[in-house]
């Protein structure tokens, strides 16, 4: 893509987003950084005790209501279980499917420092 189309894209997207809401312009905003990636790392502690991290996390979704509206009470996504809590994926380390909970879990999510 050459630079004339990049800013042409962009004043486009651009101009869409001041007719939208600002739910629309925040879901316009997710679509684009998980299109373009992060490298999240999320952190579960049991107290003060690091207990199990997740790494190369694209996001980090809230759980939507089956009926009714609102959010359930706990966010799920996939990462890489860092078992040796290192920050890197090692032989043996497998991307899986995690959940945690608003009420029983104290955990952190942040961008991967090390990456």
């Amino acid at each position: 893509m050459n630079k004339a189309t990049t800013l042409a894209a962009l004043i486009l997207v651009g101009g869409l987003s001041t007719g939208c809401t600002q739910e629309t312009q925040n879901s316009i905003g997710r679509a684009i950084q998980n299109w373009t990636g992060t490298n999240g790392v999320l952190d579960v502690y049991a107290g003060d005790k690091l207990v199990k991290r997740f790494i190369g996390i694209d996001k980090l979704s809230t759980a939507a209501a089956t009926s009714g509206e609102g959010a359930r009470p706990y966010r799920f996504g996939y990462g890489v279980l860092d078992m040796n809590q290192n920050y890197q994926k090692d032989p043996g380390e497998k991307k899986v499917y995690f959940e945690v909970s608003d009420y029983s879990t104290n955990y952190v999510f942040y961008e991967n420092p090390y990456e």
